[in-house]
């Protein structure tokens, strides 16, 4: 037996930005050519103009501050987020802005790069990279004000951290997905540290090693972000029933950040990492220099 659809609304019904492009999003395949969507699209719309409220006004301090603004994209897919940002805040002919998208499948770059051709987004760019190799690479601008990251599938985000450190950006964005790089060193510690350690009851069950190592990764980041002189907030992209890697991670470059404040961000996580016995970890943590 055929399944049904899934269930459609018509535009109306849609929370649309104010001057939001509905060809853009026909272009993307969240809406269909008649203007309905789908409960999925829905959802992947919702996230996106959540994104948009907080990522907007870092976009208008740096074109403020710098009379341009560059935002590099990391795991960018099918680029929904470049897009709509490029499309809310930098299309007009006088605003001097880059969206750069770093993507691993070549034919969603082809795909994205095409799309922003026949749109005369000429301020957006794709790369074919991974974002390991987005770190050394000399296509990329090397003055990049903002490091988004969403969803990027384990240690992507990371190396998306690790990007926006070496070129000092002011904000970063991140969406982290699962990570299983932690979770598998609290689990080959976990024997030697029991006899000695109470704290290994936190992940002595398998499940418990897997979620506790997700939770534990994302602090790590957090301190790491705060030990490098970043204002960190920690939030929900969107209600628990659209995504359950709803965790978002907003960081921006602030003087009040750094000195003391970045020394003992430094010291916490240093102490972290021993009390886990994650200090092998260190390396994929350190603060900036």
């Amino acid at each position: 037996m055929k399944k049904p659809d899934k269930k459609q609304t018509a535009l109306p019904d849609l929370e649309l930005r104010e001057g939001q492009s509905l060809e853009l999003l026909k272009a993307l395949h969240i809406l269909t050519r008649e203007g309905k969507i789908n409960q999925d699209s829905r959802r992947k719309l919702k996230q996106v103009n959540h994104l948009l409220q907080f990522i907007g006004p870092l976009l208008q301090s740096a074109l403020a501050q710098n009379g341009g603004v560059c935002l590099v994209d990391h795991g960018a897919g099918k680029s929904y987020l470049g897009f709509m940002l490029y499309d809310a805040f930098l299309k007009k002919p006088d605003l001097q802005g880059q969206v750069v998208g770093i993507e691993s499948r070549a034919e969603l770059v082809e795909r994205s790069h095409a799309l922003a051709q026949q749109l005369g987004f000429k301020g957006m760019a794709f790369h074919h990279l991974t974002v390991a190799q987005a770190l050394e690479s000399e296509e990329i601008p090397a003055a990049v004000d903002i490091v988004t990251a969403l969803h990027a599938c384990n240690t992507a985000t990371d190396d998306a951290i690790e990007f926006g450190l070496r070129r000092q950006c002011a904000a970063f964005v991140l969406v982290p997905c699962c990570q299983a790089e932690v979770a598998a060193q609290l689990r080959a510690g976990k024997n030697n540290m029991r006899a000695t350690s109470s704290l290994t009851e936190l992940w002595r069950h398998p499940l418990h090693t897997r979620e506790f190592g997700s939770q534990v990764t994302n602090v790590l980041r957090c301190l790491r972000l705060e030990a490098s002189g970043y204002e960190v907030t920690v939030t929900e992209l969107v209600g628990w029933e659209h995504s359950m890697k709803n965790e978002l991670i907003i960081a921006k470059k602030t003087p009040s950040a750094a000195g003391k404040k970045a020394t003992q961000a430094a010291q916490k996580l240093n102490e972290l990492l021993q009390s886990l016995g994650l200090e092998a970890m260190a390396p994929r943590f350190a603060p900036a220099n």
